[in-house]
């Protein structure tokens, strides 16, 4: 590839609903300009309301971009308000109908003007990057678990079994100050993304999932196959939860 090639995004996106749930309670989104993995929470279908409303306030985002020069817009900035917006709708959905309150959602989004892109999150699903063979978590979860990890009290491998380890410090919540991370980035050719619920990833560790990624870039399996092969192997280990994935390419454009 020449230093000024153009980069496009191939993506593709799965849910399921695992194996113990009645119900999915996840969302996702997918275009070549924004990806989203959104994982609700919250009784009486709350928590599929609260993943449903982040998503809808990220397609408003990506559908008042659809003819703006990207080159103009502050990808951070532009995503971190698409993430307030979401609060506000969930705000405004519990005030309509108190039986929603204390619901929420996780929300890990990407918005791309490729090849940078800004990365929001909050919550505990994740985003990854596959370079070459190193597998990289671009999220850090905003978990109870991870701030004693972060504290030095737990170790990673204790945090991986640790039964409070989905008890979250941060989410979407109604009536509370969105706070999303933000960061920017730059991607490179062959870069492989992974946004995903938990769903995912307390079942499929990390080599699991590189294992997997390795397949699209050295095997050329189809990014469709990739998420469903996720998806199979997070049901394989009990699938006790939704199990949502977004992956997506960066290619050369044709």
């Amino acid at each position: 590839m020449t230093h000024d090639q153009a980069l496009i995004l191939r993506y593709a996106a799965g849910s399921d609903v695992g194996q113990h749930r009645g119900g999915n309670e996840d969302a996702s989104y997918a275009t070549a300009r924004l990806l989203a993995v959104a994982d609700g929470m919250g009784g009486h279908a709350a928590g599929e309301v609260a993943s449903a409303e982040a998503v809808a306030a990220l397609e408003e985002l990506d559908t008042r971009l659809a003819d703006a020069n990207l080159d103009e817009v502050d990808l951070g900035a532009d995503l971190a308000d698409a993430i307030r917006a979401a609060a506000t709708r969930l705000e405004d959905r519990v005030a309509d109908d108190p039986e929603l309150t204390g619901m929420g959602t996780t929300v890990t989004a990407m918005l791309w003007n490729t090849p940078q892109f800004a990365l929001g999150h909050i919550g505990d699903s994740r985003c990854y990057r596959l370079r070459g063979d190193e597998l990289t978590q671009l999220t850090h979860d905003h978990t109870m678990v991870q701030t004693l990890v972060d504290q030095g009290r737990l170790t990673p491998e204790l945090a991986e079994r640790h039964p409070s380890r989905s008890v979250l410090v941060r989410a979407l919540l109604a009536g509370v100050s969105a706070e999303p991370d933000i960061t920017l980035d730059t991607a490179e050719a062959d870069d492989v993304y992974l946004l995903c619920s938990d769903g995912l990833t307390d079942v499929v560790k990390a080599d699991g999932i590189k294992q997997v990624l390795l397949e699209v870039t050295s095997k050329g399996t189809s990014l469709e196959d990739a998420v469903q092969a996720l998806i199979d192997v997070a049901n394989a280990g009990g699938g006790p939860d939704n199990i949502t994935c977004v992956l997506a390419h960066v290619v050369p454009a044709e």
